[in-house]
């Protein structure tokens, strides 16, 4: 960051000196080689000029070196912050920002800012040094013929910011537009097997040319403006080169300046000309990465309680407090949880105990808060209202690694990583601890999961899963998940309808397999599953994000219309 600059510079003051040593040329050597006095000063000043640009070449790749080794280390760094700053983030505040905003502010954005960046160590003081040095220059020369200069600088100045200050807003809705193509592509990627099944594809198309379109529009809008600047300079510049000329050789003739003083003050000229187009280039650089930069700081700025690495939770009020030693009871004492930006609240008022090593089972209708009752038990979301406690303790207490290691969620999407099946199984362990755990415990939980004979037939614990567990069927990826979530042999575990790609008899395997683990465990169960959810200890029904029923199969039966309308159902 600093020698970058210094070096350009130095590389700066050797470009003033060329049209001096030009203007001693024409001036001194060539008049005295023509009178005989031999060639020794034309040699001389040759040499200089020379050895000016072999240094000048030589300063240039070191300062484009030092340049590109900061705006790449810097773009790294920037990088490093944002990814953790996204990991940092609750699940209300990842889906308020959105997938595609954030790809496109680790990838496009950073670029930007990288770029401006490496611009601007090269050219931010080299430009306006060689600029102001040259129009001092000219004035050592001839006062007159450099007030040209001095009336051409602050015209040219007020074009260059005028264009910048117009473009910066307009490169912020381009990035928008930018965000909305690739949220579109991402969607698309995602989501083409159902494009697919229901022959959509030329109305993802059409959609996807249309906001392109726009996206397009922008940009154009933009380059329109940003093409303004170079001819609008160039012709200043060529005006004020053709005046310049004009009143150097009225003055020669006049006998007040040399030939060679019209020569230099024509070289300063162009030399401001090449960095003025060079700064409008830098200005619109600039502008881009500024906006760029701006909408990365609004990602970095977004305040979340979560923290990485076994920090403590904001507010604890126990630090440090370790892992559960045995399951935890849990209560929920009046809690309601709204959305970001929703109407209405997605759970209301709800109450309930589950003691300690107890098997709850939530059930109800479709959107009925199933999975959001759940995600507030690890602390996914935070409760709008009311609290939850565990062993008697509100979650903040709770130091988030240790919690997040004695709690583990089974989600309904079976998520799996591109790596072998240990890795998988291993995922969310520190490196020690997956260097403790022993194969015969990994096939303990695989065991425990019926996913045993399926990493048997994929060649072992060493087998090749790729990204997102393509190799394997939506039952077989799973039961892996339930296997990686019971290694760590957790205290509470949360299967949020985490059969639903298995068969009855599997379902009621894995089920008699959790309840014969050595360990004590509070389950539970996010199901639709009548038959899932008649086996255990505790049912909690939900409808319409409320509590409408509690209690054992037989009670719910007899005093719940919700739950006995789901079983006649289903049965």
């Amino acid at each position: 960051m600093i020698l970058a600059p210094l070096f350009k510079m130095l590389e700066a003051g050797l470009n003033l000196r060329v049209p001096l040593l030009m203007k001693e040329m024409m001036d001194e050597a060539i008049p005295a080689a023509m009178a005989g006095e031999g060639n020794g000063l034309v040699w001389f000043v040759g040499v200089e000029l020379f050895l000016d640009g072999l240094f000048g070449f030589l300063l240039a790749v070191a300062a484009q070196y030092f340049a590109a080794r900061a705006a790449t280390g810097y773009s790294a760094r920037l990088r490093e912050l944002l990814f953790g700053k996204i990991q940092s983030l609750r699940y209300e505040e990842l889906d308020s920002a959105g997938t595609s905003l954030l790809i496109t502010r680790m990838t496009s954005d950073c670029d930007q800012v990288q770029n401006g960046l490496n611009l601007a160590l090269r050219l931010l003081l080299r430009s306006p040094f060689i600029v102001f040095g040259a129009m001092i220059l000219a004035f050592t020369i001839d006062t007159k013929a450099a007030l040209i200069f001095a009336v051409l600088i602050p015209i040219l100045l007020v074009i260059t910011f005028a264009v910048m200050l117009r473009m910066a807003p307009l490169y912020r809705k381009v990035q928008k537009r930018l965000d909305r193509v690739t949220q579109d592509t991402r969607e698309n990627l995602s989501g083409v097997r159902v494009i697919r099944a229901f022959r959509n594809e030329r109305g993802e198309i059409r959609e996807f040319i249309e906001n392109h379109e726009n996206l397009k529009g922008f940009q154009l809008a933009v380059g329109r403006i940003s093409a303004i600047l170079n001819p609008a300079t160039t012709l200043l510049l060529n005006a004020s080169v053709l005046l310049l000329i004009y009143v150097g050789g009225v003055r020669v003739n006049m006998g007040v300046l040399t030939q060679g003083a019209v020569v230099a003050l024509v070289n300063y000229m162009l030399q401001i000309l090449v960095e003025l187009i060079k700064l409008a280039n830098l200005v619109i650089q600039i502008t881009r990465a500024y906006a760029s930069l701006k909408r990365i700081s609004e990602v970095t700025s977004m305040e979340s309680e979560a923290r990485v690495e076994g920090t403590v939770n904001a507010g604890a009020e126990n630090e440090g407090v370790p892992a559960f030693t045995e399951a935890p009871s849990v209560r929920f004492e009046h809690v309601s949880l709204t959305y970001q930006g929703a109407g209405e609240a997605a759970l209301s008022d709800l109450s309930f105990d589950a003691k300690s090593g107890e098997k709850i089972a939530v059930i109800g209708g479709t959107g009925s808060g199933k999975t959001t009752l759940v995600s507030l038990i690890p602390g996914y979301y935070r409760a709008t209202e009311g609290e939850i406690l565990l062993d008697g303790k509100p979650l903040s207490a709770y130091d988030e690694r240790s919690l997040r290691q004695s709690v583990r969620t089974v989600f309904q999407k079976a998520v799996l990583f591109s790596g072998t099946i240990r890795e998988n199984l291993c995922f969310g362990l520190t490196e020690e601890e997956e260097q403790k755990i022993t194969d015969e415990e990994l096939y303990e939980a695989l065991r425990a999961s019926d996913a045993y004979d399926v990493v048997m037939e994929k060649g072992g614990l060493l087998g090749p899963c790729e990204q997102g567990g393509r190799n394997f069927s939506g039952g077989q990826r799973q039961r892996l998940t339930i296997a990686r979530a019971l290694v760590s042999k957790p205290r509470l575990l949360i299967l949020d309808d985490s059969s639903s790609a298995l068969d009855f008899a599997t379902d009621a395997k894995i089920r008699a397999s959790l309840a014969a683990l050595p360990w004590n465990m509070t389950v539970f169960t996010v199901t639709q599953r009548a038959a899932t959810a008649m086996h255990q200890d505790r049912i909690l029904v939900l409808d319409e994000g409320r509590l409408v029923g509690e209690g054992t199969h037989e009670e719910l039966i007899e005093n719940c219309p919700v739950y006995r309308e789901i079983v006649e159902s289903q049965t």
